[in-house]
Order: C-alpha cells, then sequence, then structure tokens
C-alpha cells in the first residue's frame, strides 16, 4: 500500500492534477509518524503508511498557510474521510477542489484504531488497499455501534451521581491547553468562546467550573457532528477521556434521529435541519 500511495502521488504531482499532497511522513524506521507536505514529485519517497498513521490530517486543509500551497490531495482513513464530507455539508471546504486518496485500514501492518468504524473510506477519489470489513458489525437490536470500547459501557452503567464523580475527577486534570479543539478536524471557528473576554462567555483559568464549562461546550457544539476519529483524546496530555462525551452524544443522534455525520452525502445535518419523521411533536 505504501508503494502505491506513493506512486500515485507522484503521478498527481507530476500531472498538476495537485500541488500539494498533505501525507504521513517518518524520518526514522523507528520514530513517530508525523504530517508531511509534498509538493515536488520526487519527494513522494518520503510519505510513509504503517500502524501508527492515526493523526486526523483533515484539520490541516483549513490552515491558510496550507490553502496558500494550492490544490491539495490528502490521505485519509475512514473516519477522516467522514469528516470531508461534514465539512463540505458546512460550506468550509470545496470538495472538488481536493483530491482525497483513501487508505483502508485494519489490515496487516496498517493502523488499528480503536476508534475507525469505517475500515473502508466512503467517497474519496482514490481508495488504495482493501478492509477486511466495510463497516464494523452493528447490534441488530436497536442499530447503535457495538461499543468500541469498554469504558463507555462501563459509564453507561454508573449513576448519575457516580457519572458526575467521574467527571469531576476526570476534568479536574484539565490545565485549559486546548490541544482537544487545535486537533479536531471540526474546531474551526476564527475566534473560539473560550478566547471571548468581552463578556468573558467560559472562564480561562483551569479550575473545576471553567473546565466544565469549556468540554460541555465543546461537546455539545460537536454534537451530530463529531465523526469519532478520537483524536482529542489522544492528544491530552491529562490523559482525559474526551471521547466519552462526543460518543454518547452521537449515539444519542443516531438513535433519535437516524443520523451519522459523513456517512451520507444526501443526508442534511440533524442542527440546523429537520425532518418530518423527527420525534418531536412539534415539528408537526
Amino acid at each position: 500500500m505504501q508503494t502505491e500511495l506513493r506512486q500515485t502521488c507522484r503521478r498527481l504531482l507530476e500531472e498538476g492534477t495537485v500541488r500539494v499532497v498533505i501525507g504521513y511522513g517518518q524520518t526514522t524506521a523507528a520514530g513517530a509518524v508525523h504530517p508531511v507536505f509534498v509538493t515536488r514529485p520526487e519527494d513522494t519517497d518520503l510519505l510513509v503508511w504503517n500502524d501508527r498513521c492515526v493523526a486526523n490530517l483533515v484539520k490541516y486543509l483549513l490552515r491558510k498557510e496550507v490553502r496558500a500551497l494550492g490544490k491539495p490531495a490528502i490521505v485519509v482513513k475512514g473516519c477522516d474521510a467522514r469528516a470531508l464530507v461534514v465539512l463540505e455539508k458546512e460550506s468550509q471546504i470545496d470538495r472538488s477542489q481536493i483530491v482525497a486518496i483513501g487508505m483502508a485500514c485494519a489490515g496487516q501492518n496498517q493502523p488499528k484504531c480503536e476508534a475507525c468504524d469505517v475500515a473502508a473510506p466512503r467517497f474519496t477519489d482514490v481508495v488504495i488497499g482493501q478492509a477486511n470489513s466495510p463497516e464494523r458489525q452493528r447490534d441488530s437490536a436497536d442499530g447503535t455501534h457495538r461499543s468500541r470500547d469498554a469504558a463507555l459501557e462501563s459509564l453507561r452503567a454508573k449513576t448519575p451521581a457516580e457519572r458526575m464523580a467521574f467527571w469531576k475527577d476526570e476534568l479536574s486534570r484539565c490545565v485549559k491547553c486546548y490541544a482537544c479543539r487545535q486537533v479536531c478536524p471540526l474546531c474551526y471557528c476564527e475566534r473560539c468562546i473560550v478566547d471571548k473576554n468581552q463578556p468573558a462567555v467560559i472562564d480561562t483559568s483551569a479550575t473545576l467550573k471553567g473546565n466544565f464549562a469549556w468540554h460541555i461546550t465543546r461537546a455539545f457544539h460537536l454534537a451530530g457532528r463529531c465523526v469519532g476519529c478520537d483524536r482529542c483524546t489522544a492528544v491530552c496530555p491529562a490523559g482525559i477521556d474526551l471521547r466519552l462525551l462526543n460518543l454518547s452524544l452521537a449515539e444519542a443522534a443516531e438513535k433519535h434521529f437516524g443520523y451519522r455525520p459523513g456517512m451520507d452525502l444526501d443526508a442534511e445535518p440533524i442542527v440546523g435541519a429537520y425532518s418530518i419523521q423527527d420525534r418531536e411533536d412539534f415539528i408537526r
């Protein structure tokens, strides 16, 4: 797959189809995988594909510096490709001006990310490799995902008081570094609500009150939008399991509205749209 990826990207650059390839690189075989921005065909050998390519690169499509490089090709996994669909729905990208190179997951020497429930990328321009299964199995009883994480099942089993105690313990460790915001492909406001101080909406200090306000506000901003890449949890220096908030809201969106973000090009987002089939009586 790595060889095919390099060949594909080299061809795209040589033909002038794209001006930059956003992909994964690695300085040494034992080193960390990091984003690379390849602009010359002869540099496509810098691209790698292995089990450490777990970052969601879609965030870089929103950077002014990257947009200035010209039409991009971007390497995406299944959950990353879902983010492309959401961003297009929200008018943040022009999908016709992006070449998406989908990399199938779950094979040997490929990313084995618990977050990714779509092993075969959808709606990409190129697909490299073949996934073991296009999508993870779903519960037949209610149509929701099987839990990809035992922590979510444990959280569900707690009483409301126990859940509050759990989140107090988790969020008390937050240092307000905002790494979760910076890595999320769906956090793209030019000025975040937490940065506004006239008036100050959220306490910027790392107090328990301010931490609760920040993380709950961000979770609700992602409700019906989060594609489950789990990068927020991966980059948190305090080890807070932020994905539990997002996953809970994602499952609620699917249960009540039958909606999974980034899975259907024709489906309207649940925030800002309505259907006569919605369960709330007032909508009728």
